[in-house]
């Protein structure tokens, strides 16, 4: 093989303008998924928020348009459009340059979500066509670009004049490039939830949301004056509540931190950071300052009344937190995210502060309620008690993992042991699992068969759940523990398998083994999802084998109808009702196959939502879960 070295000045490439947003828009984005789609409303929203804290809007309308564009309307200031030095109107400049905008000093806003002056810029450059209405100073300004490129004519080198108006604000709408995203199609459920989060954050802010698609057409106001206390009540609404709502708030250094807690007689806790209005999916320095203040606290009084004796270790942090719902928002002149989307904050003043006025505000509280005082410490007792008795049960029930195949055959390990080429495929049944032990390829690929349905997590007490022997043989193949409400063994860099994939059949019962493998993951090893490692096969449906031609794999009934409707001539159809009905060859080609197979990737969009979903469709209660199934009837796909 011959390599050119030709590596000189003329192989450096430089992106003029927004083209490096199109080229690598996950960069800026997250992904080009829905996730990703969903962002780009979130940047324009949280613009029109800045402008809030700024002091200068109270009312932001989202439209979903029946074209598929999105149109955001604030009553601020609206974007200024008088000619930079740059030599171009501010707002073109804002909207066509990466790094340009007015988070950069403190003039124009003290706090804000945006600070690195991408947001909007990058939604322009991933938009087919985005239009822009300003109303400022007496007149009414127009802008359009395509693709992040102006397409009007300036006038004197400012903005078209399409009017006068006593009205402040800016109007931008935008149409997502379907070139850019796999999917055009907002998932307008999340985007509710967003708004209606920025809701409760914002007191004396009103979110008009409306969504003109006819098929999910609805109007709803979002306005919360009773702010964190209301933000707790709704996520607990359906909870067994110990303590009444506590609300605390101060501001240190320059940094606003305010906070709600409540606890519930729930299992898990549910612990959510904000930090200038934007949800940090991950935390960050905030939480950890929030959690280690409130765990000093904790423990402390646990002394100062009797609860722990001297001999007594300290309660835990987990043992303390359990049952806890709590909120944390803070305001941050100067934030620092790690990346773009904004999951965790990492500035190390933030800690401080969020632990100096915890530490202050709820040692004044707790020493005014000393029976809520009780509760918590109650809750921590009982905590720390079952944490001891599992901690033994753990050590009794998990056994030492081996790497290698088990002797009673049932894990057919992988001959490498670089985790970051091997695969581990969860497959129900002898039969599928038989089949796919031979077709798979021993050098990089385990299979571990299951059998039938594993318990149910959400509803299963702790001993139950490390007595089922599905579960413990996953927690001993995968090898990096086990984490649950009282304490935390798990150590993702333990992982053996760069993939562990979820190979049921295409069915309403293999549906259901999905769910069940997916909530015990959720609950008790949250890191294989949120870390990008679970996927789930996509095993074909049908097999068409024509009279004439090639035969063809189809994965759903939506393939078959494109097949039905492209194909000319006879041909057989064939139905797998099962994986176990493939010879290996098949399974190998359609599901094993790196190179010819479909995984889909599982990821969680938001957290809260996440655990809310899987608490109301997995837990014990059935009114609820009857409700949810019969709002989202037309959502489903139905396997007729």
């Amino acid at each position: 093989m011959t390599v050119q070295n030709n590596y000189d000045a003329s192989s450096i490439s430089v992106l003029e303008g927004l083209e490096a947003v199109r080229m690598r828009p996950g960069m800026y984005i997250g992904s080009v998924s829905r996730k990703g789609l969903n962002h780009l409303v979130y940047e324009i929203v949280d613009n029109a928020v800045d402008e809030h804290l700024a002091g200068f809007c109270d009312e932001i309308r989202v439209t979903i348009c029946q074209d598929g564009s999105v149109t955001v309307s604030d009553n601020g200031r609206g974007i200024p459009v008088d000619l930079h030095e740059k030599g171009l109107p501010a707002e073109r400049l804002v909207l066509t340059t990466l790094h340009a905008g007015g988070k950069f000093d403190d003039s124009a806003y003290k706090t804000s979500g945006g600070l690195h002056g991408v947001g909007s810029s990058v939604v322009n450059a991933l938009s087919e066509w985005m239009d822009v209405t300003i109303c400022r100073g007496g007149y009414i300004y127009h802008d359009r670009f395509s693709r992040g490129i102006p397409v009007l004519e300036l006038e004197g080198g400012l903005l078209p004049v399409t009017g006068r108006t006593r009205s402040t604000g800016t109007t931008i709408s935008f149409l997502p490039d379907s070139e850019i995203f796999e999917t055009t199609r907002f998932k307008t459920d999340d985007i509710k939830n967003r708004l209606h989060e920025t809701a409760y954050l914002n007191p004396g802010l009103t979110i008009l949301y409306k969504d003109e698609t006819p098929e999910t057409a609805e109007e709803i106001t979002f306005h919360e004056p009773d702010g964190l206390t209301g933000f707790i009540r709704d996520i607990n609404s359906s909870r067994e509540t110990l303590t009444d709502i506590v609300t605390f708030s101060g501001t240190e250094n320059g940094i606003a931190v305010e906070g709600a807690l409540q606890y519930t007689n729930e299992f898990h806790e549910n612990v959510l950071g904000f930090c200038n209005n934007i949800y940090n999916a991950e935390g960050g320095t905030h939480i950890t300052g929030f959690k280690t203040a409130f765990t000093t606290i904790m423990n402390s009084y646990a002394r100062e009344i009797g609860v722990l004796k001297e001999k007594d270790d300290n309660f835990t942090g987990t043992d303390i937190r359990n049952g806890l719902t709590a909120v944390i928002s803070i305001k941050h002149p100067a934030p620092r995210f790690e990346g773009q989307t904004k999951t965790k904050l990492d500035n190390q003043d933030a800690a401080k502060a969020a632990a100096k006025v915890v530490s202050e505000e709820l040692v004044r509280f707790f020493d005014k309620n000393l029976e809520t005082l009780k509760t918590v410490l109650s809750c921590a007792e009982k905590a720390a008690k079952i944490r001891k008795v599992e901690e033994k049960a753990k050590t009794n029930l998990l056994v030492k993992p081996k790497f290698s195949f088990d002797s009673n055959g049932k894990l057919a390990n992988c001959e490498s042991r670089d985790a970051s080429i091997c695969e581990i495929f969860i497959v129900e049944g002898d039969s599928a699992g038989g089949s796919a032990k031979t077709a798979r390829d021993r050098h990089f690929q385990a299979i571990l068969p299951i059998r039938g349905k594993i318990l149910n997590v959400e509803k299963a007490s702790i001993d139950k759940i490390l007595a089922n022997a599905e579960i413990k043989s996953m927690i001993n193949a995968f090898g990096c523990g086990f984490s649950e409400g009282y304490g935390n063994d798990f150590d993702i860099s333990k992982l053996r398998y760069d993939k562990i994939v979820i190979m049921a059949d295409a069915d309403v019962d293999g549906a259901h083994i999905c769910t069940l493998l997916l909530t015990l993951f959720y609950r008790f090893m949250p890191e294989l999802i949120y870390e990008g490692h679970v996927y789930i096969a996509m095993p074909p449906l049908y097999k068409a084998m024509p009279a004439k031609g090639k035969e063809e794999y189809l994965y759903d009934d939506a393939a078959l109808a494109r097949y039905r409707k492209t194909h000319k001539g006879k041909f057989t159809l064939q139905r797998y009702k099962g994986l176990g009905e493939m010879d290996a060859a098949q399974l190998w080609e359609t599901t094993l196959n790196p190179q010819t197979r479909l995984l889909r990737k599982v990821e969680i969009d938001d957290a809260r939502v996440a655990s809310e979903i899987t608490g109301l469709l997995m837990g014990p209660e059935v009114p609820p879960r009857r409700e949810f199934v019969y709002r989202h009837a037309n959502d489903a796909d139905l396997d007729i």
